[in-house]
């Protein structure tokens, strides 16, 4: 994973964040572990619903810091303000936080829970893409944990019995370093012009990463596809390979500042975050929302039913589920779970709100379950051999 945030004018009209927030697409024992479970009157972290099955939060505080440490994975710090609130989080409740793998993909969490558990290094919670929040659910990976302001998050946007819920989402975007590439392409079509050979990379294998994944159902919605037909962004991106436009290359901050990838299909919380933070290295970096394939997603929370620090792991949905936590992503340019209540409540922050991506249509339907697990497995069986060769 890696972020970044562009303000460029590239975005045409102010995006209206509850357009996105009300109708996200829904997801549906170490030593360490036991002194977790033990730390609350005897009553277990591991199986705890809710703070309240602690004994409330004071008593879930001090078992998370009686664990003293968090293991999470596959979190880059500029991705949707990871560093902040990882920082935020240890600041505040004095744990340690492992981040494992920050450059790693969805499918990587999946295969850390289930290969790792029973291991004191195996992780607490993940981040992951609908796809992924999906198949773990029903291997049953995770744990059902409800935070204090569940019932606030649309009910399109959780698991009912709170195995996974949206944390933060964005659109898929179009994004070039403009001094290297001109003019910078807007639209999936724009793509496949032949000045843009060995440009346009994607951020991971969409076969295991959700951004990847992402950027191939906008191609498909831009070539007569749809959320059941994700086929035709797979064959958009086997003509990008045949005109020698695509580059096999994963988008990172590092291989942009480099100069390897100067066009990114990436989510625009993310690309956003790359013209301010390269901003004073004269790096140009411009932003779009492509206007012929506008796809919107949101990543989603879980809890790794075999945690080896449980009660951290259920502080530290707590925290990223409070004003402070939402508001830390919508800081990073990515629209919280929370947006709407927040907004209604007025703890949002307004500032930071009107800085999110501008979008003219925004995408209003999101794809079911079944759909994604469709999509998933097609995309799984074709995008070798379409980029092959």
């Amino acid at each position: 994973m890696s972020v970044h945030r562009a303000r460029s004018a590239a975005f045409a009209a102010v995006l209206t964040a509850a357009a996105l927030s009300l109708t996200a697409c829904g997801s549906a024992g170490s030593s360490t572990a036991k002194s977790g479970s033990d730390a609350a009157g005897g009553k277990s972290a591991k199986t705890a619903t809710s703070a309240a099955d602690l004994g409330g939060m004071d008593a879930l505080v001090a078992a998370a810091k009686k664990e003293g440490k968090l293991h999470v994975i596959t979190l880059p710090r500029d991705w949707a303000n990871y560093g902040k609130l990882m920082d935020g989080f240890k600041a505040k409740y004095g744990i340690d936080i492992e981040d494992e793998n920050p450059d790693g993909s969805s499918q990587d969490e999946i295969n850390a829970i289930t290969s790792r558990k029973g291991q004191d290094r195996a992780p607490d919670v993940v981040d992951l893409g609908a796809a992924f929040a999906t198949s773990g659910g029903k291997q049953g990976l995770f744990a059902p944990y409800k935070v204090a302001d569940f019932d606030k998050i649309p009910a399109s946007m959780k698991d009912a019995n709170g195995l996974s819920y949206n944390d933060y989402g964005g659109y898929v975007s179009i994004a070039c370093d403009a001094k290297k590439v001109s003019p910078c392409p807007k639209t999936f079509a724009d793509l496949l012009k032949p000045e843009y050979k060995g440009m346009v990379a994607l951020n991971g294998n969409p076969t295991k990463a959700n951004a990847a994944y992402s950027a191939v159902m906008a191609a498909a919605l831009a070539n007569g596809g749809s959320l059941d037909n994700i086929q035709p962004g797979i064959d958009f991106f086997g003509k990008l390979k045949q005109a020698g436009n695509f580059n096999p290359v994963e988008v990172t901050p590092a291989t942009i500042e480099k100069g390897e990838t100067p066009i990114s299909v990436d989510w625009s919380y993310l690309n956003a975050g790359y013209t301010d933070k390269f901003k004073d290295k004269g790096i140009d970096w411009q932003v779009s929302i492509p206007s012929d394939g506008i796809y919107a997603g949101f990543y989603n929370q879980a809890i790794n039913k075999d945690a080896p620090h449980p009660a951290a792991a259920r502080l530290w949905e707590e925290y990223l589920y409070s004003a402070e936590g939402q508001n830390g992503y919508l800081g990073g340019y990515a629209t919280p779970a929370l947006f709407d209540a927040m907004k209604a409540a007025g703890t949002l922050d307004a500032a930071a709100a009107a800085k999110l991506p501008a979008i003219e249509k925004p995408f209003t339907t999101f794809p079911t379950d079944d759909q994604t697990t469709a999509a998933k497995k097609v995309v799984t069986e074709n995008w070798a051999k379409a980029i092959s060769g």
